[in-house]
């Protein structure tokens, strides 16, 4: 039995476990736990084709999802310093900040692109939540103003995709004074009467949906987005009652007048198309 051990079962083990095959070559859906085709996937931007689940996705994914083939180019927003308030929790903000970038790649929770849709000129800010949960600091404030101040600039459309918990904690009050700040941005744009669309991604939570993420001209959702100010826990402990079990989600806002429509990734962009035919038209009569 010893050569069959030493030399045999090696060789077979060798045989089956090719190295030739990659690691990811199936991803699993968080939702139904159907077994995906890596590549399949991707193209379907992060899209279960079992169950319809939507993944969240990185803002150059959804550059690259909305905008025209190579139509779009990346502004860069300006970075403030890490740490203004001395914050430390468990750790101390710049050592978090260092970590989350190092771990995400990007510099903070927003990025900024312009380009065309439908050969239209866009501007679009857009959120990624693996950045501290999407929080909302001083960095993401100027983001929304340089995206509100270019769109302005280039005589585009505002569109806006907020994926966050609300306020970064680290940055106190700070941080809750890109609320208003934010909707000043939203302002200017409305001032020189340009389109100004929110898609709403899972999640859009806190101070970001008590400000500019509800003042679309047109409010779009994901399917499945979670949606709301407080937390469902937090609201049934105040309240005393049982919420409905899709509260907050896309669907039941779309039901009760919070979101005009709740679009799939597959149409998003012919949707956003259409739109944006119809504002600009009717405002440049």
């Amino acid at each position: 039995m010893n050569w069959i051990t030493n030399s045999v079962l090696p060789k077979i083990k060798a045989l089956v476990q090719s190295s030739d095959v990659p690691e990811n070559l199936w991803v699993k859906c968080p939702s139904c736990s159907q077994m995906l085709f890596h590549k399949d996937y991707q193209e379907a931007f992060n899209c279960c084709s079992t169950c319809g689940h939507h993944t969240p996705l990185v803002p150059e994914e959804r550059f690259r999802l909305l905008f025209d083939a190579d139509s779009y180019e990346t502004l860069e927003v300006t970075i403030n310093a890490d740490d203004p308030l001395k914050f430390k929790d468990s750790k101390r903000y710049p050592e978090r900040l260092k970590a989350t970038r190092a771990k995400t790649g990007e510099q903070d929770a927003i990025s900024v692109a312009k380009g065309t849709i439908g050969g239209k000129p866009v501007v679009i800010a857009a959120f990624d939540f693996r950045f501290m949960g999407g929080s909302m600091g001083r960095t993401v404030g100027d983001g929304l103003l340089l995206a509100a101040e270019k769109a302005v600039a280039e005589h585009a459309a505002l569109i806006v995709v907020p994926s966050s918990g609300g306020a970064r904690m680290q940055e106190g009050i700070l941080s809750l004074m890109q609320l208003p700040r934010s909707i000043l941005a939203v302002d200017r744009v409305r001032e020189a009467k340009l389109p100004y669309i929110v898609l709403l991604a899972h999640p859009t939570t806190g101070g970001v949906t008590a400000s500019f993420a509800m003042l679309g001209d047109i409010q779009l959702a994901e399917p499945g987005a979670i949606i709301g100010f407080a937390g469902r826990r937090v609201i049934e402990e105040t309240v005393r009652e049982k919420l409905p079990d899709n509260f907050q989600t896309a669907e039941y806002l779309q039901d009760h007048g919070m979101v005009d429509m709740v679009v799939a990734r597959s149409e998003q962009k012919q949707k956003i198309d259409s739109i944006l035919s119809m504002l600009m038209e009717s405002r440049a009569a």
